[in-house]
């Protein structure tokens, strides 16, 4: 009986009943359907074969794929208070917060790394769109000047790579104050004659895109993203006419002066590079001679 139950039985189970095939095997792609294997989707970072569509990217991905040999150090960002005003919607805001770490693996929606991109020290910020649509909070900011110090500390450029839908609105005024704090610490590098470079990926919004990520000294942005401050529809809304059709991507605001150059994915670490030390200006060489 044990080598019916034991040996027999399980083979028929496997054969009758095979393994489902895993969630996360295939993605299809958001702008022309394709369907692509993950892994190959993933070394492709995150960009579509076939019609070349620019889909999101957790931090440490972006990480990997900017720094030279995809080496970087975490740089330990300050902690916040949790959820400071007890606020509740249709679920506890400490809740969401709870889920979204458990999703993500993150604390909040940013990371910040110094590396090297192209020889030269930086300092790298990424907003997560993956943790609460990279909503800008308390910890967001406090990781956004964490990034600046650190920057003015070892005198290196910083980079900002932004992807938010704007404000967490959780944290009500608090969340909000975030806006004039980054500036300052924007305005700090600026007067220390340290470039600041932003990376506007999709989407970049709300209060985000009415702060830190419209201060760059240089704006790049990823083709066919999405960058604006209301949504287009409360603004046709608003004026009552109808918006041109690639109105609020990368490429409108490249013609219109708002965005210095559209960058794909693949030649970003290249570009950022030769961007740097054409800004430094050779002060690595300096230091080292000194």
């Amino acid at each position: 009986m044990s080598w019916l139950t034991n040996y027999v039985k399980p083979k028929l189970q496997k054969v009758l009943n095979p393994k489902e095939t895993p969630d996360n095997l295939w993605h299809k792609c958001k702008s022309c359907g394709q369907m692509i294997f993950q892994k190959e989707f993933v070394a492709n970072q995150y960009v579509c074969a076939h019609c070349d569509h620019h889909d999101r990217v957790p931090p440490t991905d972006r990480f990997d794929n900017l720094f030279d040999n995809g080496s970087y150090d975490l740089i330990d960002l300050p902690s916040v208070t949790q959820d400071p005003l007890k606020f509740r919607d249709t679920q506890r805001y400490s809740e969401r917060l709870k889920n979204a770490r458990k999703k993500t693996g993150d604390e909040d929606a940013i990371k910040v790394a110094v590396g090297k991109i192209g020889g030269e020290d930086v300092v790298v910020a990424v907003q997560n769109f993956f943790f609460m649509g990279g909503s800008m909070g308390m910890a967001v900011g406090e990781g956004i000047i964490a990034g600046a110090r650190h920057a003015l500390k070892i005198g290196a450029p910083y980079v900002m790579m932004t992807a938010s839908g704007g404000a967490r609105m959780q944290e009500g005024i608090l969340s909000l104050m975030q806006m004039p704090r980054t500036t300052v610490a924007i305005q700090m590098l600026r007067d220390a004659g340290l470039p600041y470079i932003v990376v506007l990926t999709d989407p970049t919004t709300g209060g985000v895109s009415a702060s830190y990520a419209m201060l760059g000294d240089i704006q790049i942005a990823e083709p066919g993203c999405m960058i604006g401050f209301a949504g287009k529809r409360v603004i046709e809304q608003t004026i009552r006419e109808k918006l041109p059709e690639r109105f609020q991507t990368a490429e409108y605001l490249q013609e219109h002066g708002m965005v210095d150059a559209v960058v794909h994915r693949h030649e970003l670490g290249e570009k950022l590079g030769t961007m740097i030390r054409l800004l430094m200006g050779g002060r690595h060489k300096q230091k080292a001679a000194e």
